[in-house]
């Protein structure tokens, strides 16, 4: 089968390597597609991601889905749940096992992740995909489920005034989540043009430009100069992170999705602590998935917008260079194209 490793920054190699057997409790899934996220062009850009640094070649992506090829589910199309915790600490007890101190996860560290052909995974994070959703929608249901828990985390009401500061694909399902929820107004900003666009097409109330100068005050414009009651930070840099806390108002909630190049996260600490801010830190999802499917095949989420390239894993190059410019939106791999 083919499979493609990370070896050291922008250093990916195209292997065949034997298709691997599942062991108890594990089921053989044909990988069908993988998005690429921001935190793999992380690992792809710096061979690292926080403080975790890449010590052997590791193969990336965690949104995916696929089709079961053996066992008694064989045949069935399933999205896969990249995060195994180890489900007996005290956070997986509590039902945070997002939290795990153990947990493993696709294509990080010593867990090798989607981009190849096949793979094996425990069968109780394999879940039933619809008809209705294809396989490049059933990859996407992981982004949706870190969009959900970090809309979980903002508690928002009908009628919240909501910023959403990046609109990448997991922005824009916050955008999606939050008006979905009744929020209004809810108003985007991004430095990409097409992204702004995107933000627009799926009804954000306003979109503004980041990057000018003008940002902060253009929010608190469409504020009527009140600010905003939660915000959401989605692009990983510190000027939408100060963006965000300058605009929310005293009293409101900053939720951190984003993740930074440099593992620092900064903002004014002294107008923060002024407004008594409430910030909240996104770590992946916790169960998200039953949802997220339901979400998207009743039609309430679109994630199939967002879906803007498609490759082969021989395409490797041309579709990290696509994703490493932010070309587009979403850029999936579809393994079982590869020759």
């Amino acid at each position: 089968m083919k499979v493609l490793r990370l070896h050291a920054s922008h250093d990916l190699r195209l292997y065949d390597e034997p298709v691997p057997v599942a062991g108890p409790g594990e089921a053989l899934v044909q990988v069908k597609a993988v998005g690429i996220c921001g935190s793999d062009l992380h690992w792809f850009g710096e061979a690292s991601i926080g403080d975790a640094q890449l010590d052997r070649p590791l193969v990336l992506g965690h949104e995916f889905a696929g089709v079961i090829a053996d066992g008694l589910r064989r045949g069935e199309r399933v999205a896969i749940d990249p995060a195994i915790p180890c489900g007996t600490c005290e956070y997986c007890k509590r039902g945070d096992p997002n939290l795990c101190p153990n947990i493993r996860f696709a294509g990080h560290g010593s867990v090798d992740g989607a981009l190849r052909e096949f793979l094996v995974w425990p069968e109780e994070g394999l879940h039933p995909l619809p008809e209705s959703i294809s396989d490049a929608e059933g990859a996407l249901l992981e982004p949706l489920g870190v969009a959900l828990h970090a809309v979980d985390l903002g508690k928002l009401q009908v009628g919240t005034s909501v910023g959403v500061f990046g609109a990448g694909p997991i922005g824009l399902l916050i955008l999606q989540l939050a008006l979905l929820s009744g929020a209004a107004p809810v108003i985007v900003t991004e430095k990409l043009s097409h992204r702004l666009e995107a933000a627009r097409r799926l009804g954000a109330a306003h979109v503004i430009q980041a990057g000018t100068g003008t940002e902060i005050q253009e929010v608190m414009a469409a504020t009527g100069g009140q600010g905003i009651d939660v915000a959401f930070e989605a692009a990983g840099e510190n000027d939408a992170v100060e963006a965000a806390v300058s605009t929310v108002r005293p009293g409101g909630r900053v939720i951190l999705a984003g993740i930074p190049p440099d593992d620092r996260t900064s903002f004014p600490a002294s107008m923060a602590r002024r407004k008594g801010l409430t910030l909240k830190l996104v770590r992946r999802m916790k169960f998200t998935y039953p949802r997220a499917i339901r979400l998207v095949e009743s039609g309430q989420v679109d994630v199939n917008t967002l879906v803007t390239c498609r490759f082969s894993l021989e395409e490797y190059q041309e579709a990290f260079a696509a994703a490493w410019r932010r070309e587009g939106l979403k850029c999936i791999f579809e393994p079982s194209l590869s020759g």
